[in-house]
């Protein structure tokens, strides 16, 4: 029987649907016993909710100091000590996960497998490459298996009816070498943008920072969460949290709605799973027009202000 042991992941105050996703894949390989592992200083009332995902047995809470939580170096030691009795160690493949994994294999003397997006059995798995160009069947013989889990590729699952026992730990010997400051990050009250169901993403093709109110105010008329090409965030037009790609974030909405994006392939990687693709540019060669599901062409200072005035 495989025995699997998965990060959670969470804000502080709610558990991230990344890690109900990691739950679906490890649900995949036939006989899997499931655990939980989450960090905080007071962990108790988010261990609590991160018992009620269903499928989880049990839930490791451990207790950290200064914000060590936040950080892979403060927790990948405690993942990498409560993994001895598991065959696999999953994550999902968010920034932080990205971040935390690889220090967990690298603890263990384990090569990592990124990107899961579908599980064959337990120790085979498909994961795309080539910037998605391409998906590879991986194999592992290793004993332990550490990998990130693709949440693009995965359903979010029940995460209000479980019932895991909750065993606690601490952190003893927390590292010193790095510690948590701050975080800065954009306060908005739109939907998450790896989560959400509803995209709305602007490109270099807005021109201006000032012009990418257009793409928050029409994400504002839908309730969508907003995204950018890396090209605009490069610009400087909006913040890195909002680039969507093979760099920023992969992500499956229902809806993707893009507006002056050219479709660049590290781009067009980030949003391959999505439901539905709306293409919005002038150029009439533009490659996103070759993924798009619906493509308007035209000039998207002219058709966001119409649309908006229908919606």
């Amino acid at each position: 029987m495989s025995k699997i042991l998965i990060m959670a992941q969470h804000d502080g105050s709610s558990i991230n649907q990344g890690t109900s996703k990691a739950i679906t894949a490890a649900q995949q390989i036939q006989g899997a016993s499931i655990d939980l592992i989450v960090f905080a200083d007071d962990v108790s009332t988010i261990a609590a909710k991160a018992s009620k995902l269903a499928g989880v047995n049990t839930v490791h809470a451990v207790t950290t100091s200064n914000e060590n939580w936040k950080l892979a170096q403060g927790i990948a030691p405690k993942i990498a000590e409560l993994s001895a009795n598991y065959s696999h160690v999953f994550g999902p493949s968010t920034t932080f996960g990205k971040d935390v994994m690889p220090c967990v294999a690298a603890l263990l003397g384990q090569n990592q497998i990124s990107d899961i997006m579908q599980v064959i059995d337990a120790t085979t798995f498909k994961r795309p490459i080539y910037a998605g160009n391409a998906v590879i069947k991986v194999s592992s013989n290793h004993d332990k298996i550490v990998a990130t889990i693709r949440t693009a590729s995965f359903k979010t699952g029940d995460m209000t009816s479980g019932s895991a026992n909750i065993e606690n730990h601490s952190i003893e010997n927390a590292q010193t070498d790095t510690r948590f400051i701050s975080l800065q990050a954009g306060n908005s009250e739109r939907p998450d943008l790896q989560t959400a169901a509803k995209v709305i993403s602007g490109g270099r093709g807005l021109g201006s920072k000032e012009n990418f109110e257009l793409m928050y105010k029409l994400a504002d008329k839908i309730g969508a969460a907003t995204g950018a090409s890396r090209a605009a965030v490069d610009a400087g037009y909006c913040p890195n949290e909002m680039q969507v790609g093979q760099t920023g974030k992969i992500i499956a909405p229902d809806l993707y709605m893009s507006f002056g994006i050219s479709g660049a392939i590290q781009h067009l990687t980030g949003i391959k799973d999505a439901g539905t693709i709306v293409a919005i540019n002038k150029d009439a060669d533009a490659p996103i027009y070759e993924v798009a599901d619906i493509g308007l062409v035209g000039d998207l200072f002219k058709i966001v202000p119409e649309l908006m005035e229908k919606l």
